[in-house]
């Protein structure tokens, strides 16, 4: 996605911004990059509305500071001014733009002879407890890792007395050149769909040896030497975890060995409930990743397959292209670093939402759904036992997880449009636009919000623009309560017809006759297969499924 950038500071950023500037013209020609009128003057640039920054109207900023001049180089004072600065810009803020603020890293002389009582440390606490406080009132505003960059090269790499007293350029050569690689990483992640699932085999990959080889030879994973580089594996995938990533295992051993091992060893640091799917036996392993996909009814593009042997890998490879198969190293010291390496190509997002935190929770009760269906008489049967409810959630409060389901979605989505989350707050203000956005809990649990609906009221006829729903709840029929709710509001205000469209993709096949079932009829066609499509209103057919509002706005 093209992107209008800023890049402000309090220090000299100039080189920074040249070298951004060679980057974006080589990598996104149609990308714009303001020109800051120098540097130090952050705040006034972004409060005052007749300064160049505000006439450039970037859809990101970046703002990189330096704690330490910030405190005017006095560690005992600092907080205030971090509180006041923070203070200011949230006064700044405009909703429809996005922001990155750099984390704490202080720096200078003055620490080599100031006292060891914690000061320092104070000073860097504060802001970041300013920076959350702000991400967490303001879904727009994100961490810059800043932080990490300076501590994986070290201080000493990293800043230079010399051009910090020549040109108040805070940084070297090589920290410049990596702050550029940071927050080009950073615009390509707005524009990605990370994958969902790791699947992980286990034996010498998940930990080290052979489980049930020898019962006098215990799997390597231990607190010392190379059974803590497993075990800080699988420290680093557990983090993956709880930031969203769906795991699962695919992997030959006897099943009752491997769970033995995964249920009740004092250093696994995985149990099995962090698991959304497991197949441990003899079959072909592309066999049991395609069964994994059916079961979480998620495409085979979603997943990464990490095994330690090249003869699996290629197996994988070959007979399913889809499926992302990275190497594996040579050395297993290298295992942990090699999977934060995984973690950043393929799952990294720019946002992690309290929906990403509960996924593995939400397909483990998935699981129990699908075994209630396999004993549920028929269809209706059991999506009465199911016992659904469903309720509207507030757009503007969930922002994040609007804006994520929208460009998540592949399969259930009737236009497949994306918002980056400016955007989508843009949208949300725009009185042409009204969102709807679902929840639905069962008797297993809370799915969350999981359905979400943008109508265009430009024209004489509103048209529903955007219609997306998660895979996790498709094939409950939900999708005709919310397209009966949507049309009974409309035409309780007045409205006497709806109108809709499909617009074909590789991956939203399932919804292609969506409309037709509904009893749309279809006014236009296109060589596409796109398709125009309206509906009375009242709608003309009475629509079956079995959930109960819970909300009084929808009933």
């Amino acid at each position: 996605m093209h992107h209008r950038i800023a890049v402000l500071s309090n220090v000299n950023m100039n080189f920074v911004v040249r070298m951004l500037s060679k980057e974006l013209a080589a990598a996104d020609p149609d990308s714009a990059l303001y020109e800051p009128e120098g540097y130090g003057n952050e705040l006034g640039a972004l409060l005052d509305p007749s300064s160049s920054y505000e006439a450039f109207a970037p859809d990101i900023t970046f703002l990189l500071m330096d704690l330490m001049e910030l405190a005017d180089h006095d560690p005992e004072a600092g907080c205030g001014r971090i509180e006041s600065w923070f203070a200011s810009l949230k006064a700044a803020l405009h909703k429809e733009r996005l922001y990155y603020i750099s984390d704490a890293f202080l720096w200078g002389p003055e620490l080599e002879i100031a006292p060891a009582d914690g000061r320092g440390e104070a000073l860097e606490s504060r802001w970041q407890e300013c920076l959350r406080a702000l991400c967490d009132s303001h879904p727009n505003v994100r961490v810059l890792p800043y932080r990490r960059m300076i501590a994986e090269m070290g201080a000493e790499n990293a800043f230079s007395r010399k051009m910090w007293y020549m040109g108040r350029i805070l940084h070297t050569g090589e920290a410049q050149k990596r702050i550029v690689a940071l927050l080009l990483y950073i615009l390509r992640l707005q524009g990605r769909i990370p994958k969902k699932v790791l699947l992980l085999d286990l034996d010498n990959t998940l930990w080290g040896g052979l489980a049930g080889e020898n019962d006098h030879t215990p799997v390597i994973l231990s607190d010392e030497h190379t059974g803590l580089m497993y075990r800080n594996l699988q420290r680093v995938i557990a983090q993956m975890q709880r930031q969203g990533v769906l795991l699962g295992i695919v992997s030959k051993n006897n099943p009752e060995d491997a769970m033995d091992i995964i249920a009740s060893h004092p250093q696994m640091a995985l149990r099995p409930e962090d698991f959304a799917a497991m197949r441990i036996n003899w079959r072909p392993k592309p066999e049991n990743i395609a069964e994994i996909a059916a079961e979480l009814n998620l495409g085979l593009d979603s997943f990464v397959f990490w095994d330690d042997s090249p003869a699996e890998r290629a197996l994988v490879k070959a007979a399913l292209p889809q499926v992302a198969v990275p190497d594996f190293p040579d050395r297993p010291e290298d295992l942990p670093e090699a999977m934060v390496r995984i973690y950043r190509q393929y799952f990294e997002q720019v946002a992690v939402t309290s929906e990403d935190r509960q996924k593995t929770r939400q397909y483990a009760e998935n699981a129990k759904r699908n075994a209630l269906k396999t004993q549920a008489s028929d269809f209706a049967s059991y999506l009465r036992q199911l016992a659904m409810e469903i309720s509207r959630e507030a757009p503007e409060a969930n922002s994040e997880r609007l804006t994520q389901l929208v460009n998540k979605t592949n399969q259930f989505n009737l236009t497949t449009k994306r918002y980056e989350q400016a955007a989508m707050e843009k949208l949300l203000r725009d009185a042409g636009k009204r969102v709807y956005l679902y929840r639905v809990k069962d008797c297993f649990g809370d799915n969350g919000i999981i359905a979400a609906v943008i109508l265009d009221l430009t024209q004489a006829v509103p048209m529903i623009d955007t219609f997306v729903m998660s895979c996790r709840v498709m094939g409950r029929n939900l999708e005709n309560a919310i397209v009966e709710d949507i049309e009974k509001e409309l035409y309780s205000q007045g409205f006497s017809s709806l109108q809709a469209r499909y617009l074909p993709t590789a991956k939203n096949k399932p919804v292609e006759n969506l409309f037709e079932k509904l009893d749309y009829r279809i006014l236009a066609t296109d060589e596409s297969g796109g398709k125009l499509y309206e509906t009375p209103l009242p709608p003309e057919a009475k629509r079956n499924y079995c959930a109960r509002w819970t909300d009084a706005k929808s009933r």
